[in-house]
């Protein structure tokens, strides 16, 4: 406990007559005074849990409170079961440092306000030393995490022995990596708040494995867990942690418009924490699959991307349509032939089974074979043939991944 933090805020809370809780700017709970209030069950989980959720830190911040740099009355939300607050913000040089958080039912005066305002000089003092250490810790497991990801295995063997020898990862052993992607609105640039909600989600996934058992690092707008453990009974899996990851994101930036959407993609498991990297790799890449074709959800696992693993690595090597199959870059020149690829792509993805695609795509049997057909002559090639069937394919999941062919459904 911060002695100098406790006795600012037990001095504060005295003179105003009601609770007080100190908050970091990512909303971890810092210190707080007597309880002797009013108290709801936000309140409560905050102090028992250390942090706020995710949930009630998005509504709060639907008031400015990240912005603020004066007093902010948030109401009261009964489906959060959140009573009215006063937010005070904490800045040190015009950066802010965290909350000042009372349950104010609007008996606060203007006067109790000024009390509580000039207190925040100390408090953003007391608050930026802890910081500041705080951040060296962050800043050593952030270090670590990037050794991990480094070419050297060297490197990446001592870096395990000293995690292991510090305590900060409890075991070596099966090791999975996970990436979160932030997509920004057309014409957005992501900033800061985009990167501290990213590394609010990172930290409670963290929590919610065990802080031990992962490892985290923020790169610009992508996060990165290093999650230890297989499948083990009662453990959390990499899936799991991937979606309670991708939840908590989505919460943390509901109220942030420059950000369209999350993906999250998940490498295969490797048998230690030292060759995570590898999984890293694969994570990487199936985020990128991800942001390119949402159709493909929220979350893409290495394992379940099928052609589009060795598609994503071809990226930069100059594979173009027209190299897989010149036919099919004559179909996707003219939009007039979206339904012909949509069929194409169909009956191709169900191994030319006639039958299964009239079914999937509503047509009749004389309709799905005059478009085949068609589809032959434009393209100047046989559906008969194996090859041609082949190359078609792959030309067009090459299509999807480039942008070139976005099907309607």
């Amino acid at each position: 406990m911060n002695l100098e933090l406790q006795g600012i805020v037990d001095t504060m809370a005295a003179r105003v007559g009601r609770p007080a809780l100190i908050e970091d700017r990512r909303h971890r709970v810092v210190v707080y005074s007597e309880q002797n209030g009013t108290m709801d069950d936000v309140r409560r989980s905050s102090i028992l849990r250390r942090h706020t959720t995710p949930e009630v830190v998005s509504w709060l911040r639907g008031f400015g409170i990240l912005k603020a740099r004066v007093p902010v009355r948030t109401p009261a939300c009964p489906e959060l079961d959140l009573l009215p607050r006063l937010c005070v913000p904490i800045v040190h040089q015009d950066r802010l440092l965290g909350y000042v958080w009372f349950i104010d039912d609007g008996g606060m005066t203007d006067a109790d306000i000024d009390v509580v305002r000039r207190a925040t000089g100390d408090l953003s003092l007391a608050l930026y030393r802890e910081n500041l250490l705080g951040e060296l810790a962050s800043q050593r497991e952030a270090e670590a995490a990037r050794t991990l990801l480094s070419d050297n295995p060297l490197t990446r063997e001592e870096m395990v022995k000293s995690l292991l020898g510090d305590g900060v990862v409890t075991a070596d052993g099966p090791a999975t990596a996970i990436v979160a992607q932030l997509v920004p609105a057309r014409g957005q640039v992501l900033d800061e708040d985009a990167g501290i909600a990213l590394e609010q989600a990172l930290v409670a996934t963290r929590r919610w494995l065990g802080v031990r058992d992962a490892l985290h690092l923020l790169r610009h707008d992508q996060g990165v867990l290093l999650v230890r453990g297989g499948q083990v009974a009662g453990r959390p899996s990499a899936e799991a942690a991937a979606g309670y990851l991708r939840e908590g994101l989505r919460n943390a930036i509901g109220d942030l418009p420059e950000v369209a959407r999350v993906v999250v993609g998940v490498g295969a498991p490797r048998p230690r924490l030292a060759d995570a990297i590898h999984s890293y790799d694969e994570a990487v890449q199936s985020a990128r699959v991800g942001v390119r074709l949402p159709a493909l959800g929220p979350t893409i696992s290495w394992t379940d991307l099928g052609i589009y693993r060795m598609l994503s690595q071809m990226e930069g090597r100059h594979l173009d349509v027209a190299t897989v199959h010149p036919g099919l870059r004559r179909l996707l020149d003219d939009e007039a032939n979206q339904a012909l690829l949509e069929t194409l792509e169909a009956y191709l993805d169900l191994a030319g089974n006639a039958h299964a695609t009239a079914e999937r795509l509503r047509l009749h049997r004389t309709t799905l074979y005059y478009r085949l057909h068609r589809v032959e002559q434009l393209a100047e090639t046989d559906l008969k043939d194996g090859n041609e069937r082949l190359c078609l394919h792959l030309a067009l999941k090459l299509a999807r991944l480039t942008g070139d062919y976005r099907p309607s459904a």
